[in-house]
């Protein structure tokens, strides 16, 4: 089952996320807290949104994504940031199913993408995304400011 998250779902996304990030050799940089989440997901104007997989009640896996602008298109889109499924889950279609969900809700929405990043090793994470018929963009390099970088640049 496929549902959106409701904040008593925050611990286990915590867990999930470190998960994701233990996976992906990057434990040591997550940095995010319970209290991070419930305000991202869930406070005043929540600015992020997550969708959960669940099985027999409990919560395998999840889907945390946000919009986006495209000028090009004139029309929102969808980034994905994180999906994620528990690894004793893997197999079932919980992956699919969360991408399917937002499938579902950025043509109800009218929105022109639906979009995320793979790291270039994750060939199975690849292969999956190519067989729901995603294309790779390699005419783009991501580029990131963040820590003190982001203060430098504040600062001219």
């Amino acid at each position: 089952m496929i549902r959106t998250a409701i904040v008593e779902d925050v611990p286990t996304i915590l867990r999930l996320v470190r998960e994701l990030a233990d996976y992906e050799r990057a434990l040591h940089e997550v940095q995010a807290t319970e209290e991070d989440l419930r305000t991202g997901l869930f406070g005043p104007e929540p600015r992020a949104f997550a969708h959960v997989a669940e099985h027999e009640g409990e919560v395998v896996g999840f889907a945390l994504w946000f919009l986006t602008y495209s000028t090009w298109t004139g029309r929102h889109g969808i980034h994905l940031d994180d999906l994620y499924v528990s690894p004793d889950a893997r197999g079932h279609g919980y992956g699919k199913a969360l991408l399917t969900e937002l499938g579902r809700i950025a043509d109800e929405r009218g929105y022109g993408r639906v979009e995320w990043a793979v790291l270039n090793w994750n060939e199975s994470a690849i292969g999956f995304y190519k067989s729901l018929g995603a294309l790779p963009q390699d005419q783009f390099t991501i580029y990131r400011v963040a820590g003190d970088a982001i203060t430098r640049l504040a600062e001219g």
